[in-house]
């Protein structure tokens, strides 16, 4: 897959388009994973997306919005027993909270794609997050092609921001987000 984050962050190599583009997610193809420390070792896991709204504008990175539902009752980790205490009131508490979203209130653009800045409701809970965010286009596509992208999301989190501090004599309270979404362009 070829680099196209100047697109994002410029507008470059491809001629003006007219307004923003609306994208879906190919939601069989995306990944948002995270992962945590757990002593010397790595909880890692993923979580499904359950609906994403995608509105790119490659002129004015600013007018670009994001809006994603997460469904972290569905999600899986590399430990078996990590996966239930994930899902348990100590941590995300799915029964009472079955959904984590995520709305963008800035797009930055960055020399290698954009900064991503928006509210994350996890638990109830309400707090700014900055993602960096890079573009990808499949290998082999024309400069300037739109159509099919991949975007590349990576960040840091509290749990213990959200109150999803549980299991904290055993996991580390820094959670590192890698969220690989496969976006079509609609139309």
């Amino acid at each position: 897959m070829r680099r196209i984050a100047l697109i994002l962050a410029l507008g470059l190599a491809a001629p003006a388009a007219a307004e923003p583009l609306r994208y879906r997610l190919d939601g069989a193809n995306s990944r948002v994973g995270f992962e945590a420390d757990f002593g010397a070792n790595l909880i890692r896991g993923q979580m499904p997306v359950a609906a994403a709204d995608l509105l790119l504008d490659f002129d004015d990175a600013a007018a670009s919005r994001v809006r994603v539902t997460l469904a972290p009752d569905r999600a899986r980790s590399n430990l078996p027993f990590a996966t239930e205490a994930l899902k348990s009131d100590a941590v995300l508490a799915t029964r009472s909270h079955p959904e984590i979203s995520f709305a963008s209130t800035a797009v930055r653009p960055t020399a290698t794609g954009a900064n991503v800045t928006g509210l994350i409701t996890i638990r109830g809970v309400t707090r700014e997050v900055t993602l960096a965010a890079q573009l990808y286009r499949p290998k082999g596509s024309r400069p300037g092609e739109r159509d099919t992208l991949a975007v590349l999301l990576t960040g840091r989190l509290s749990r213990a921001a959200f109150g999803a501090a549980g299991f904290s004599n055993l996991v580390g309270d820094e959670v590192r987000l890698r969220i690989l979404a496969r976006i079509r362009r609609n139309g």
